[in-house]
């Protein structure tokens, strides 16, 4: 996997405490999403499933314990 481009979220929290969302951007079809304390576990999605699992996040749909 060649490096990426990581860019933290604007809506990361600026306390320091490290709980950072950072999006890497690879070409227009593949995009990845990664924790900063965690940089080593990289979740890659097409933009049509990042939109879907977004939606399932935001109407409640998608919950941590499943």
């Amino acid at each position: 996997m060649r490096a990426a481009p990581w860019q933290k979220s604007s809506f990361s929290s600026t306390g320091g405490n490290g709980d950072c969302l950072e999006v890497a951007a690879l070409g227009a079809s593949t995009l990845r999403l990664r924790e900063s304390n965690e940089p080593g576990t990289v979740l890659a999605l097409t933009p049509t499933a990042l939109r879907s699992l977004l939606a399932l996040i935001r109407n409640g749909r998608l919950h941590a314990d499943r």
